[in-house]
């Protein structure tokens, strides 16, 4: 195999355009020379050292790049680097704890989530994940802790003729009295600024992730934004909670962290969080072998300082014109037509498709038809890449894909994608 641009080569020679991005991985195209390159070069100089006998050059000055490409949010704050989504979730579970711990907190170790959410494939991750397919059937080996609601306009449980505005209230009011009910035992509650795989792409409504920092402020409850998937330029933005101007306590990323060129997440803390442990114990209590990996770090080096380069976040921004996000949505927006076609939604160049049987009733499709997967069967022998997912409605009925294209698309090959994805929907359809 091999991959370039958007594009990815089979064993066999087919060529494929990844319109998913790899499962939302693939921010900056395949084939970029210069990061395996940065790999290369610090492979020949030093591959690997525990973190608990040594830093490294690479892992000092990419924290440095990264707390800056995170913002004045996080000025004086620190990152701890691991192999993945899932280990850096794990990672800020125990980190929130920690931190209520140091601060004369012992009672508190809840970590409260939404239904609908995904936050890894680990035990702690599924503890705090309303991936209902996911976590089946390992429930009894997982802490639960409570799961609130999840705004999602297109399925609103509440009244959403002002555009969503009120409903949000709503579901944020849910995050209090769960708080309330939790007796001083929440110690943080985590959320993906927008929906990622499970749900896919669901925008917030005006004014709703505000509200739930503010409570959170207001509780001693520690904010935690899940971007494993809309880090790192995704949605337009550096992090996706820049667009409602959000600042959460502790960031989660992975995916786009690396590009895919090499296995990493990150987990970056405020300094409110630093300052508390640095005053307490002075160490955080946790550890993985790989994690500040020499040469997983010179990928992701590499890849922020070509995004940046490249201004590739800017070219994710769907809300400026002549963008590759812009003509994305736009192609999109065609899909509407199709009479499967329920909803379109997303940001950037984050952006799922919602089947249903019916359009009137929103009803969607039985769970044993595998709608999605069958679309995505149908587009895969086209050449084209996407996410199929289902349990969008309630766990396990529901279709949807996710899109994630490479920021380096082009409209010649949107156009393309939409044309080929039309036709995957039409044959699939009844």
């Amino acid at each position: 195999m091999r991959g370039e641009g958007v594009y990815l080569w089979d064993a066999g020679g087919k060529k494929y355009l990844d319109l998913a991005g790899s499962a939302a991985v693939n921010f900056i195209g395949h084939g970029v020379q210069e990061v395996a390159a940065a790999m290369a070069e610090q492979a020949a100089k030093l591959e690997f050292v525990h973190t608990s006998q040594f830093t490294t050059p690479v892992a000092e000055e990419f924290a440095e790049e990264l707390l800056a490409f995170a913002g004045k949010n996080f000025e004086g704050g620190a990152v701890y680097f691991t192999s993945g989504g899932s280990e850096s979730t794990e990672t800020a579970l125990k980190l929130a704890r920690q931190y209520q711990v140091e601060i004369g907190q012992p009672r508190r170790h809840q970590v409260l989530s939404r239904q609908q959410s995904y936050h890894g494939s680990t035990l702690g991750a599924l503890s705090v994940s309303g991936n209902k397919r996911r976590r089946e059937i390992y429930l009894p080996m997982v802490r639960e802790f409570p799961h609130i609601g999840m705004p999602y306009c297109y399925r609103c449980a509440f009244d959403c003729i002002d555009g969503c505005s009120h409903c949000g209230q709503q579901y944020a009011a849910e995050l209090e009295r769960a708080i309330e009910a939790t007796n001083s035992e929440a110690a943080a509650f985590i959320f993906e600024p927008v929906s990622g795989a499970t749900l896919g792409a669901v925008v917030p409504p005006p004014g709703y992730l505000q509200s739930i920092a503010e409570i959170c402020r207001r509780s001693g409850v520690l904010l935690i934004a899940d971007e494993v998937m809309t880090g790192m330029g995704r949605t337009g933005r550096n992090f996706a909670v820049d667009h409602w101007d959000v600042h959460p306590d502790i960031l989660v990323t992975a995916k786009g962290l690396s590009s895919g060129y090499a296995p990493l997440g990150a987990v970056i803390a405020s300094k409110k969080i630093v300052d508390a442990i640095a005053a307490g114990s002075g160490a955080f209590l946790h550890g993985f072998t790989y994690n500040a990996h020499p040469i997983s770090l010179a990928a992701g080096r590499a890849v922020l300082r070509h995004l940046r380069a490249k201004k590739l976040v800017e070219a994710a921004d769907s809300s400026r014109s002549g963008t590759p996000a812009a003509s994305f949505e736009t192609a999109l927006e065609t899909l509407r037509e199709e009479k499967s076609v329920g909803d379109v939604r997303g940001i950037g160049l984050l952006w799922a498709i919602e089947f249903v049987a019916d359009k009137k009733t929103k009803r969607p499709f039985s769970s044993d038809q595998s709608f999605s997967a069958r679309v995505g069967a149908a587009a895969q022998k086209r050449g084209l890449l996407v996410y199929p997912m289902q349990g969008s409605v309630d766990g396990i009925s529901g279709d949807h894909l996710l899109l994630a294209p490479p920021a380096v698309i082009t409209p010649e090959q949107i156009a393309w994608s939409i044309e080929q994805l039309s036709s995957a929907i039409r044959e699939t359809e009844p």
